[in-house]
């Protein structure tokens, strides 16, 4: 009997609803086994044999063409009638499934999505009887369903109401555009077998109802107590509470662990509220300004750009929550939580997604206009940057602040267009229609743990107040808020239904309302029961980077045997791999640099820091273009086999069995990678996380991140990162784009010690200061200008010594052996200019004139400035020796560091380019005559009055 009941349970996903969508599965196999997923081959190929047949299997399909064949041949041939009218019923045949498939392709347009009914739905003639040649006399007339998900032969009446009602009523599904059939099949047998209408017993239905009574309730609360606050109110799209409610629960019920939640302003006091749980007396006291900062926070932020985060039971256990933290920038949002997914996922060993859920809501005008939606789309499926697929929500109320027709708004038929790019689906729902909503949500879960891909909800609902509650939207929008201000709320409607159901007494409706209003007025929590501390294995402990500083102590250096043994793993490739000629030169000299034979190079440097963190247990993740070989041929950190083209890391074998090392060439975006590498480095304190640019100046397309995210969130919510920014910088003659990384933006930004900016000007010092930011337990994001014409300069090396000896050096003094005491004039620098001061004043013999390198900007190393000044009793005059523009580079957020050099009577003066709105010229001539005039102003004094006409 157990055999047997083992047998049942092994065959009963093949039958009830879901047999349709096996035999097309099946059918598909049959035709091409590559066209199913791997699990259902395994399935097919390893099917029982019936009564020990071993030939081949025929489509069943056929077997039924076959039978339709024959029934027609043995017909008389010489009925010329028979015939014709055979002709016409198979011609009647195709027309039929033609408009099933017209409703699947275009049904979505002329489903009834706006709950205000603003415009008229358009005329889609493919989608009449006549467009197909159909009549209605053909209405009772039983037609083949084809591969609809219903009876094998339905009458055409009955066929189109099935197909109005799963396309053209409370959702419209996208679907049709998606290239894979599995798919497809897949969303069909979903949308045509359940109708559209979620399995829902009375009690949940209570419960949306409940939902919606929170959802409502919150915001006319809000708006009485604090009248006139903004609080960018989600009424007119209340249907996301409910949403997100069921979203949750079904993720933890599928054995999702953690979710992580991105969104802009509209709603989230009511999603912090009714979802997370954050308790209302905490909110009432941010809307009375009571709140109070703490940790790194300083300045703090509005209420509704606050995250929060709780863990909240489910039917599969607990599931964690977190609301990120953002900005007034809408959709940029969308990479951080992405990254820190991916972090989380990376913890979790959840190479799938199985574990944690991204879940990102949208505006329908920032949707539609942001660029940073479509470069986070395109990193989706790729390699380094995918986490499993993300459920998108788009809170489309129809407007843009004051911009509500689409003429305006976008060139797209849905807001939602744009994330057909990654072949994602696309399920509009009316928001007043919770229950298609609840449908959706599972739908569009389930799609994603099936698939791993993106998927899109766009929930059409309205914008019940203004932009905000101090604005009037009738000023632009006249009829569409006298609409609104007639049109009665989703909880109300809900209500009303559920009464005339009989799922609900008219006083159970008002007692709702009554008793979330009293757990308002006690302000605890009113959201399903939370817990905010819970012990989780994955959880990050935070504690031990608060509260420390940036020149706390820290041994970064290593030993000779360590050096000998890492480079060894480095430098072993697997047999017969068969490198470039000029990596193989390469890998040559790092083999003699190793011995101590050759004197150091960057690419060295660089590689040996990251060897030695991932042996210390501490992972490195790299990305950016190019960032594997390194954009000025310096990184090699992958090596390409020239016969077989295949990829090797050797990073990637320092501890074997480990997945502890990771570099990737991202795709060409800086906005949405840069984003990502903050996220995740807000999510792992444990892993160096770096995100080079090209060339630094390309960081500027990614300003929005550097403003909003890396130099201020510590301010604003007291959040830590340790992400590290490599900016190629330096003039070499190579124009305008390419020559800096605009220091001065970076130092603009430079206060309470955000972030540190530094200039390595050795391959040592490098090694130092990538070792330092992973060793020490300071987690400031780190700004580092990265040297290019110097990776290969003979005098920009360093000796073994200067790794097993040496440390990071703020400031680093004269190397030459000058007395100090005959020093008149300092120069100051950072920097590749260094070098080229250096190899002049050492050729024009000038021994009364001391160099010295600021390597770190800000935090500006105030002690050890102070004893290298000390240094040089009878120096008057000190210069600061830039190339950049005065304008530009560091100088005029540094000179205020020089002000007690001019309290001791002596003189600052600065030398480099005069401003100028480009950071550099276009010609190569006139650059090299700019750079030979700095260095002789520095050399032989000649500090041009007009520029030094107003100091410090």
């Amino acid at each position: 009997m157990s055999e047997l009941l083992q047998r049942l349970k092994e065959s009963s996903p093949f039958f009830d609803g879901n047999a349709p969508f096996i035999e097309s599965l099946y059918e598909a196999w049959l035709q091409d086994p590559a066209s199913v997923g791997e699990n259902w081959r395994k399935r097919f190929e390893n099917l029982p044999l019936v009564n020990g047949w071993s030939g081949e299997d025929v489509s069943h399909q056929r077997i039924v063409q076959d039978f339709r064949r024959m029934g027609r041949e043995r017909k008389p041939a010489t009925s010329n009638c028979n015939d014709t009218l055979a002709a016409q019923a198979a011609a009647r045949q195709a027309s039929v499934l033609r408009l099933i498939n017209a409703y699947r392709v275009r049904g979505h347009q002329l489903a009834d999505l706006d709950p205000l009914h603003l415009r008229k739905p358009p005329h889609l003639p493919e989608l009449t009887l006549s467009y197909h040649g159909l009549t209605d006399d053909d209405l009772e007339r039983p037609f083949n369903t084809g591969s609809l998900f219903a009876p094998e032969r339905l009458p055409l009446k009955e066929i189109l109401e099935l197909v109005e009602k799963v396309y053209t009523g409370t959702v419209g599904s996208e679907y049709m555009h998606i290239t894979d059939t599995v798919e497809k099949r897949w969303i069909q047998q979903r949308l045509e077998t359940y109708r559209t209408r979620p399995e829902l017993d009375p009690g949940d239905k209570r419960w949306i109802l409940r939902m919606l009574t929170a959802a409502e309730g919150l915001e006319k609360y809000l708006h009485t107590r604090y009248v006139g606050q903004k609080r960018f109110s989600l009424e007119g799209g209340e249907s996301l509470i409910p949403l997100l409610d069921e979203l949750i629960q079904r993720a933890g019920r599928d054995g999702i662990e953690e979710a992580v939640i991105g969104m802009a302003h509209r709603g989230r006091l009511n999603v912090l509220t009714n979802i997370i749980g954050k308790p209302p007396s905490e909110i009432y006291d941010e809307f009375q300004g009571a709140a109070k900062n703490h940790g790194v926070m300083t300045s703090g932020d509005v209420k509704y750009h606050k995250g929060f985060s709780s863990s909240i039971e489910t039917p599969g256990g607990m599931i964690h929550v977190v609301l990120g933290f953002n900005p007034s920038h809408l959709e940029i949002i969308g990479p951080v939580i992405e990254g820190s997914v991916r972090a989380r996922q990376k913890r979790y060993g959840d190479e799938q997604g199985e574990k944690v859920l991204p879940i990102l809501l949208h505006g329908d005008a920032a949707f539609a206009g942001q660029g940073v939606v479509m470069e986070t789309l395109n990193l989706s499926q790729t390699r380094g940057f995918s986490t499993g697929g993300t459920v998108h929500v788009v809170i489309n109320n129809q407007i843009g602040f004051t911009t509500s027709d689409p003429f305006d708004s976008r060139s797209t038929t849905y807001c939602s267009d744009v994330a057909k790019m990654v072949q994602a689906p696309i399920f509009h729902v009316n928001g007043d229609d919770p229950e298609a909503v609840i449908f959706v949500t599972r739908l569009a879960l389930d799609y994603r743990n099936q698939f791993n891909k993106d998927v899109v909800i766009d929930l059409v609902c309205y914008r019940r107040q203004g932009h905000n509650e101090a604005d009037e939207p009738a000023v632009t929008q006249p009829l569409m808020y006298q609409k609104i201000r007639m049109h009665p709320t989703t909880r109300t409607l809900y209500a009303e239904r559920l009464l005339a159901e009989g799922v609900i007494t008219p006083e159970q409706a008002e007692h709702m309302i009554g008793h979330y209003r009293a757990e308002l007025d006690k302000g605890e929590i009113v959201s399903r029961p939370v817990l905010c501390e819970i012990d989780n294995p994955y959880r990050v402990d935070w504690h031990r980077f608060q509260h420390t500083r940036w020149d706390q102590a820290t041994d970064t250096s290593i030993s000779r045997e360590d050096i000998q043994r890492l480079y060894q793993r480095l430098l072993t490739l697997p047999p017969g791999f068969k490198l470039h000629p000029r990596v193989q030169r390469i890998m040559e000299d790092r083999g003699r640099m190793m011995r101590g034979e050759q004197l150091s190079d960057w690419g060295f440097a660089e590689n040996l820091a990251y060897a030695s963190l991932v042996e210390s247990n501490h992972p490195v993740r790299m990305s950016g273009q190019d960032c594997r070989r390194g954009t000025f041929f310096h990184r090699h950190a992958m090596l390409a086999d020239q016969e077989t083209g295949e990829q090797y890391i050797p990073l990637a074998h320092i501890n074997p069995g480990k997945d502890d090392f990771d570099i990737i060439d991202s795709l060409l975006s800086e906005e949405a990678v840069l984003a990502f590498e903050y996220g995740y480095a807000t999510a792992e304190p444990n892993t160096l996380t770096i995100w080079e640019a090209q060339f630094g100046d390309f960081a500027n397309g990614a300003q929005v991140v550097i403003d909003q995210f890396i130099t201020s969130a510590g301010a604003k919510w007291g959040l830590l990162c340790g992400l590290v920014m490599l900016l190629p910088h330096g003039y070499e003659g190579q124009g305008p784009e390419h020559s800096s990384a605009r220091i001065e933006r970076y130092m603009q930004l430079c206060a309470e010690q955000n972030i540190q900016v530094c200039i390595p000007s050795t391959p040592a010092q490098m090694f130092h200061l990538l070792r330092r930011q992973a060793l020490r337990p300071y987690r400031r994001p780190l700004v580092v200008m990265t040297p290019k014409s110097l990776l290969r300069h003979p005098m920009a090396t360093s000796p073994l010594d200067a790794y097993t000896d040496g440390s990071f050096h703020t400031v680093i003094d004269e190397i030459d052996p000058l007395d100090k005491n005959k020093i008149s004039q300092v120069i100051m620098c950072s920097g590749k200019i260094y070098y080229e001061l250096l190899e002049a004043r050492r050729a024009r013999g000038l021994e009364h004139i001391a160099l010295v390198r600021i390597e770190q900007l800000y935090p500006f190393p105030r002690a050890d400035f102070d004893a290298m000044v000390g240094e040089y009793p009878n120096a008057w005059s000190f210069v600061w020796c830039q190339e950049e523009p005065q304008n530009q580079g560091a100088w005029d957020q540094i000179k205020h560091r020089f002000s007690r050099i001019v309290k001791g009577g002596k003189q600052v003066f600065y030398v480099g380019r005069r401003a100028a709105a480009a950071p550099a010229t276009g010609y190569y001539p006139v650059h090299v005559e700019e750079q030979k005039k700095i260095i002789d102003d520095a050399l032989n004094g000649h500090f041009d009055p007009e520029i030094n006409q107003r100091m410090i």
